[in-house]
């Protein structure tokens, strides 16, 4: 009985710690996208829930109705290195326009079960027409409808909205297209992360540019945490404790700012600690508790001088990963990891801009998409992006520095090799994906 048990026990760890690094990938998971995730997830849910409210302070809803989950991730402070992506056109981030669309497609949604492309185009017509802070939205101009599109494909891909009859991209060539969507409204609450809703610190349209950071920070506020920030005080919110924060709300929240970046951020770097966060991770009661939470999920640590790096051995906690050669910038920035750690002092634009041109000159077969005047900058501009997302370089003043943790990867071969490049028909291939530790 005691080996079935010990059993048992080992099962269900190892259960837990892989529902915690799906979450991790895909906050919201969804039964469509994956059936057995989301059945383990639902089956373990009680217990994914206490370990992500006390690891991560993160709640975790499970909606098996309606075959979603939804980790809640809330960042310690305002953070723009992971912005919506637009589903098609490679992938491109949002721009202002987008976002602006996709908060007022968001608001008339709410209130519409079902509708078609052209109702729910004329209600964002009105609605920006007749708030002043924004801009109108124009149908009638294509740039306009593909931006609305953009929008509506997010909303498709996270199951908010679901075209039973005819295609959202039609819209795009005509304003006529018709389109018919049912809307999961209950979804569409979930999405947002904010512990405080920006309605609660509304304030003058003309006030925000200068305070814009000050009601960011409002945003992510947290009660549990101690007094009310600035930002929410300001804007006439009286709720919430005044009193000095106790040493109860400091360690909590020291915990949670620690371990959300570890879990949520490729790498994380001793230098990019506070120094309370520092002094809290080298303790001796942080240090069992890093153990062990990295444990329970399954990760292996790699600690080093310079910060700590979470490896998944089963590569489930990422919905990006690297070295990959799965987009022609992404074997490009492993690539330029050579040069790039080759240079203490770091790289200048028109080093790393030679290094585009030299890149594609070897490989002229390759990188189709990049070859224009403008290509070989615009090819290590999307190289630079994908190494800072990956917390292996950073940006001093005009140069691209190396971070420590860029000196694990290596590249050992690429199939193409360089000297079949040169002939006329080579690439870079597929790289070596090992990550040798420098």
């Amino acid at each position: 009985m005691s080996k079935l048990t010990n059993q048992l026990a080992a099962a269900e760890a190892a259960e837990i710690a892989r529902g915690v690094r799906l979450l991790l990938a895909h906050p919201l998971l969804t039964a469509e996208a994956d059936p057995a995730g989301f059945e383990l997830v639902r089956r373990r849910h009680p217990t994914l829930a206490r370990w992500f409210d006390y690891a991560c302070g993160w709640s975790l809803v499970v909606e098996p109705r309606r075959g979603y989950a939804r980790l809640a991730k809330v960042r310690t402070g305002a953070d723009g290195s992971r912005p919506a992506r637009r589903t098609r056109s490679g992938r491109a981030p949002f721009d202002r326009r987008r976002y602006v669309l996709l908060c007022v497609v968001a608001a008339e949604l709410l209130s519409m079960p079902v509708t078609t492309i052209g109702l729910l185009a004329d209600r964002v017509v009105r609605a920006t027409a007749t708030d002043r802070a924004l801009p109108s939205f124009a149908p009638v101009e294509r740039r306009e409808r593909m931006a609305f599109v953009d929008v509506l494909k997010l909303l498709e891909s996270y199951g908010v909205v679901r075209a039973v009859d005819g295609a959202t991209d039609a819209y795009v060539e005509s304003a006529e297209a018709k389109v018919l969507y049912r809307v999961d409204t209950t979804l569409l609450l979930r999405l947002p992360t904010a512990p405080v809703g920006a309605s609660r610190l509304a304030v003058d349209p003309e006030e925000v540019p200068a305070r814009f950071g000050e009601l960011l920070a409002g945003l992510v506020w947290e009660p549990r945490y101690g007094p009310v920030p600035d930002a929410a005080r300001d804007s006439g919110d009286e709720e919430g404790p005044e009193s000095p924060v106790s040493a109860a709300q400091r360690n909590l929240r020291l915990r949670h700012s620690v371990l959300r970046r570890l879990f949520d951020e490729p790498v994380l770097y001793r230098d990019d600690l506070s120094e309370e966060e520092l002094a809290y991770v080298t303790s001796l009661a942080g240090r069992q508790l890093l153990l062990r939470t990295v444990g329970q999920a399954g990760f292996v640590l790699e600690e080093r001088a310079e910060g700590f790096l979470l490896v998944d051995p089963e590569a489930l906690a990422t919905d990006q990963r690297f070295p990959d050669d799965s987009s022609t910038a992404r074997v490009a920035a492993l690539l330029l990891l050579e040069p790039l750690c080759a240079a203490p002092a770091g790289m200048l634009p028109e080093q790393l801009d030679a290094f585009g041109v030299e890149l594609l000159r070897r490989f002229p077969g390759w990188a189709k998409a990049y070859r224009s005047e403008e290509g070989p900058e615009r090819l290590v501009r999307d190289a630079v992006r994908v190494l800072r997302d990956a917390g292996l370089l950073r940006e001093a003043g005009d140069r691209v520095v190396a971070r420590p943790a860029a000196f694990r990867y290596r590249l050992a071969e690429t199939s193409g090799g360089a000297a079949e490049g040169e002939r006329g028909g080579g690439e870079p291939g597929r790289p070596d994906e090992r990550g040798d530790t420098a």
